[in-house]
């Protein structure tokens, strides 16, 4: 195999770079417009970036979440800049396979971190529909407390026992979700039970009238006493009356001091609390009770005493007889 000649060697490097430099040359002006388009995106991106993070902060409780939608929409500017500079060039088939490739990157992306995707997913959708806020008290799978944090993938909840439980978006996004503090206010109950000597009517008057006195009483006409059902030793009776929530008067505050206000006013109208009572009756349909049935042996005992005391004295009576025969 003859090698090439110098000057054949020379006269191919010199006509491939004419022809680069021609068409260098040639597609100096697009390439120019290309760079002025690329910059004016990434200036345009900066500019929407600033004004749609203050938008987005204003909107959404986590600055997180109002940062990481911006950053999408930057990005979105400077991409879509770069494909028409691209473009404008004539490297189209260049933009489809950047489109084509970012897109199976994108779906290995998914199927790869699909937990951690459906956590960021549920987050921006919780900081859309906004199920609840910062210092809300919440109740979800078992958590019961007051939000700390909302972030991207879970969200931070204080208990009222004093943890800190970390709770994914999903399980928040996706279950059954408890606001008590979006309506700001809470009903409390609180059961009591009266004696069946009691009239239940008069306990219902008595109570309502000392629970609305209360000052973190709210609706004052809702608040009301109902008759349950009958326990075995008492008429069982629920009281329901509204709080704000949350209020100066914490819930379990006002519980506890509803009880002490329920247990009071009973005692001032001599109504009574029961303790359990048991009734024994050996009757089949009833009406033989244990004290009467004592008072009945006793009666009997009785009876066989004295007859057997008059017993004993007619024998008595007849042996005297036989003596003084």
């Amino acid at each position: 195999m003859e090698l090439p000649k110098l000057n054949e060697v020379y006269a191919l490097i010199s006509d491939k770079l004419e022809t680069w430099l021609e068409t260098g040359i040639k597609h100096l002006p697009n390439l120019v417009v290309a760079f002025l388009i690329a910059i004016i995106f990434g200036i345009a991106a900066k500019l929407v970036g600033h004004a749609v993070r203050r938008v987005m902060r204003r909107t959404f409780e986590s600055t997180q979440i109002a940062d990481l939608l911006t950053s999408f929409i930057k990005i979105t500017i400077v991409i879509a800049g770069i494909f028409i500079a691209l473009d404008f060039v004539g490297l189209r088939g260049t933009v489809t396979s950047l489109l084509a490739g970012a897109g199976i990157v994108g779906l290995a992306i998914g199927f790869a971190f699909q937990d951690m995707t459906e956590n960021l997913i549920a987050g921006i959708a919780m900081g859309i529909r906004k199920p609840f806020q910062i210092g809300d008290v919440i109740e979800a799978e078992g958590v019961f407390g007051k939000v700390e944090s909302i972030n991207l993938r879970n969200t931070l909840v204080e208990t009222f026992f004093g943890q800190r439980e970390i709770i994914p978006n999903k399980i928040l996004f996706r279950n059954i979700l408890t606001n008590y503090s979006a309506l700001g206010k809470r009903r409390i109950e609180v059961p009591v039970g009266i004696s069946y000597a009691d009239d239940p009517a008069k306990a219902a008057d008595v109570i309502t009238e000392a629970i609305n006195e209360k000052d973190y009483v709210i609706n004052k006409d809702d608040t009301s006493v109902f008759a349950a059902g009958f326990g075995d030793s008492s008429v069982n009776l629920l009281v329901w009356f509204w709080i704000d929530y949350p209020g100066q008067q914490g819930f379990m505050s006002a519980r506890h001091d509803a009880v002490l206000t329920v247990k009071k006013v009973l005692e001032e109208n001599d109504i009574l609390i029961p303790f359990p009572i048991r009734t024994l009756d050996f009757a089949a349909k009833g009406g033989e009770k244990l004290d009467t049935m004592l008072s009945t042996l006793k009666g009997s005992s009785k009876e066989r005493k004295t007859e057997n005391t008059s017993g004993q004295n007619s024998s008595g009576d007849q042996s005297s007889d036989n003596s003084s025969d």
